[in-house]
């Protein structure tokens, strides 16, 4: 029976999400599983650079994995058609591919799944199975989508699973709003650490609603501004072929000696993540993959912070990069 008065609860926001019409799970991660088993694939070829997280899909999902390097410019080194039951998995880095390449690599590999985790803002291309992560570009702890063309069952089968609920996760997102990020890094931690193995569910209908309310094009927009200020800094000393797509990710710049110079930057309170660090573990010292997860600063540039803030970065990192 539906409840009528007491206290108010969150409002309802009426505004529209960006991926309006795709499928809404709650994690990339059990995004790809559900992909995975509604595209009947048994073999998933992923590249060596890449997060651990995405390893545990394919375990739940109960398929196999082989292995790809990446060549300089973050493209796949690998040439082979998939057979059937095979897929490629193509990860955007960074959003650095372009629309007529992953064609090109749909056709070079026949199936594939885009990982737009670095892309939010790269929409659903015609033909081509992708996801989409939520929180690593907005305040909230879960959500992502997903794209299936072609399977009518796919949104069916969704729909049987239970939503997801996420009110419980909200201390660290609430708490860094009015308080100091290291003051709730370990609940962070804690609210990461609890989706180990988290099953496949539907978005939480916090999740959904939250994302009702964001506005995305002051957040590409100012994204791709901050981006801007940092490359005009930076690009001259960056060995990254970059070109900016929309609204980026981060900006990432590979220097030497990242470790050393992420641990300099956090003393001036401007954090930067070490992504992948499984990656540091697996992977012989003198590969790409070794070097691009040690040595790439993933630069924040995202919707937060605006001129200043970015002059900042560049003013603190300039002088490192000078001593190193």
């Amino acid at each position: 029976m539906k409840e009528i008065g007491g206290y108010f609860e969150l409002e309802n926001f009426t505004g529209s999400e960006y991926h309006e019409g795709l499928l809404r799970l709650n994690l990339g991660r059990t995004a790809l599983q559900f992909m995975l088993q509604q595209m009947h694939i048994t073999t998933l070829w992923l590249p060596s650079f890449m997060c651990a997280s995405v390893f545990e899909g394919c375990e739940d999902a109960g398929v196999r994995m082989e292995f790809y390097g990446i060549t300089e410019d973050f493209l796949p080194d690998l040439d082979r058609k998939m057979n059937r039951g095979e897929c490629l998995y193509l990860m955007n880095y960074y959003g650095q591919l372009t629309e007529a390449q992953i064609l090109s690599f749909k056709e070079k590999y026949g199936t594939i799944i885009l990982d737009n985790t670095h892309a939010f803002f790269q929409k659903a291309i015609p033909g081509i199975p992708a996801l989409w992560s939520v929180r690593k570009y907005f305040g909230v702890t879960d959500g992502a989508y997903a794209d299936l063309p072609g399977n009518p069952y796919a949104a069916q089968a969704l729909s049987a699973l239970p939503a997801d609920s996420s009110h419980t996760r909200f201390s660290h997102i609430l708490g860094r709003y009015e308080e100091d990020a290291s003051s709730h890094y370990q609940q962070m931690l804690d609210n990461a650490h609890s989706y180990d193995h988290a099953p496949v569910r539907r978005m939480s209908a916090l999740t959904q609603n939250l994302l009702k309310g964001i506005d995305y094009g002051y957040a590409k927009k100012q994204r791709e501004h901050n981006y801007d200020i940092l490359a005009s800094a930076l690009d001259s000393l960056n060995p990254l072929p970059l070109h900016r797509p929309e609204g980026p990710f981060v900006y990432p710049f590979l220097c030497k000696d990242g470790p050393a110079l992420r641990k300099q930057l956090a003393r001036e309170k401007i954090f930067v993540p070490t992504y992948w660090s499984n990656v540091i573990q697996s992977t012989p010292a003198d590969s790409i993959e070794h070097a691009y997860a040690a040595d790439i600063l993933a630069l924040p540039c995202d919707q937060r912070y605006d001129e200043s803030d970015m002059q900042r970065i560049c003013s603190i990192l300039l002088p490192l990069l000078q001593e190193a």
